[in-house]
């Protein structure tokens, strides 16, 4: 088995947007679900994050910019580690994301270890 990168993507919109607890609830539920039927399979590594819409670039020269991507309509919302025989079987485990329900996408890389 190999390790893959999830990275959720969708578009940047600004400031983070206080949810009530039952909305949050609601958002996180489909979340839930879709991770723990990749754990059920004993394919999860981790479970990941989200990320906060602000940071820092740092550039060579030193140079550091505020916001990670800036320039870029897309942002990244937050990650997950899973494990799949090959990238086409990660692939389809990202299928049921519930990012892609809301216009997002993931983005699945093979991790190689060092």
């Amino acid at each position: 088995m190999q390790e893959f990168l999830l990275i959720f993507r969708r578009e940047n919109t600004g400031p983070q947007t206080v949810l009530s607890p039952e909305q949050l609830q609601a958002m996180m539920k489909p979340w839930q679900d879709w991770i723990g039927s990749i754990a059920a399979q004993n394919k999860l590594v981790t479970a990941g994050n989200r990320l906060a819409h602000e940071g820092n670039v740092i550039r060579p020269n030193n140079v550091i910019t505020n916001g990670p991507y800036v320039e870029t309509k897309e942002a990244v919302g937050g990650y997950t580690i899973i494990k799949a025989a090959s990238l086409e079987e990660a692939t389809e485990l990202s299928k049921g994301c519930p990012i892609l329900a809301v216009g997002g996408n993931v983005e699945v890389r093979t991790i190689i270890p060092m």
